[in-house]
């Protein structure tokens, strides 16, 4: 079992090594291609030709594409991506104050959309062939049909505003706050003995984590369904009801076991697919994260910090799908194939 899991891992991070290479020179040659100047939103009014002149060369962006490349690749080499043309500042020192944010919001999210996914996939398969059944399907295609960031906005006039249940901005309320330790929030309320804070911290969480989970959710409960009813029909199922099991016995002691694994690869794609839905969600709700980060960099064409977050993107999908990779190899024992 060892052995195929870490073959999975040792391949997986061989691909990974040029999908990462390949998704920073597109990155970095379309970026180039555009026509905003960094150069021109960065300078005053009234600099000079020599003024901006002075500064293009001192970014770099006098070179040759191929040479700004390799002085960026250099950089990534280095672990410091350059600094920021905005705040002048590394950019690695500025991802690192808000990717624990994005994380630890995606965390959530995905716990959310797991429960909410597997729990209606559930139902909707003991709802099969009753009363229920088509409400059911009608209202997980709808809930489908919503993207993100529409839920986002309706959560914040539904619960924000007319119901004034949950706060919509921020992380913190104004006059709460935490030690910083590891800059994942929830965590640093637990280390500081917090537990208001850490109340208050799940609270601003909660609608910005369920706006992304409606939009995974409904996927996993209809692919979970499909799963559930494709096992029913295999021989396995058919001699547990001749034992004697009562239906819920075979659901969760036979069906949900084999029925979650083609789930548990779709929570892969879109738990990555997640990850990237932060971008506007966070814009929405005021959250601090590499988002928010993401969207004020393209307002001020840094191109330093879009090249950084849109590589912490790739490389965080490329870890979720790794992670999902060895969780299906550890639930399937025919894939233990030892090399």
């Amino acid at each position: 079992m060892n052995g195929g899991i870490f073959g999975v891992i040792a391949k997986r991070i061989i691909v990974a090594l040029p999908i990462v290479l390949l998704a920073s020179i597109l990155v970095f040659v379309v970026l180039r291609l555009l026509p905003a100047d960094p150069v021109a939103m960065s300078v005053p009014p009234n600099a000079t030709r020599d003024e901006v002149e002075a500064l293009r060369r001192a970014l770099g962006l006098h070179l040759p594409i191929h040479e700004q490349y390799w002085i960026w690749l250099t950089k990534i080499a280095t672990g410091t991506l350059g600094n920021s043309i905005t705040y002048a500042q590394p950019v690695f020192r500025l991802i690192g104050q808000s990717l624990p944010a994005t994380i630890e919001l995606v965390v959530v999210a995905a716990v959310f959309a797991t429960v909410i996914g597997l729990a209606g996939g559930l139902v909707m398969h003991r709802l099969q062939g009753r009363a229920g059944e088509q409400a059911a399907d009608v209202a997980s295609t709808l809930i489908m049909s919503v993207p993100e960031f529409l839920w986002a906005i309706f959560f914040i006039l539904l619960f924000g505003v007319a119901l004034n249940w949950l706060p919509f901005s921020g992380r913190l309320d104004p006059g709460v706050s935490v030690p910083h330790t590891t800059g994942f929030l929830l965590l640093d309320c637990l280390i500081a003995g917090r537990p208001g804070a850490f109340v208050n911290a799940l609270e601003h969480m909660l609608l910005p984590a369920l706006a992304l989970a409606f939009g995974t959710a409904p996927l996993l409960m209809r692919v979970l369904r499909s799963s559930l009813m494709e096992v029913a029909q295999e021989d396995y199922v058919t001699m547990a009801r001749l034992r004697g099991l009562n239906e819920r016995q075979i659901l969760l002691r036979h069906s949900f076991k084999n029925a979650f694994l083609p789930t548990l690869t779709l929570m892969g794609v879109q738990f990555s697919f997640l990850f990237g839905g932060t971008l506007l969600v966070e814009v929405i709700y005021g959250y601090p994260g590499i988002g928010n980060m993401m969207v004020e960099a393209v307002r001020n064409t840094d191109l330093p910090i879009i090249q950084g977050v849109a590589l912490v993107y790739a490389f965080a999908v490329l870890v979720i799908n790794l992670a999902v990779d060895v969780l299906v190899l550890l639930l399937n024992p025919k894939l233990r194939v030892r090399r």
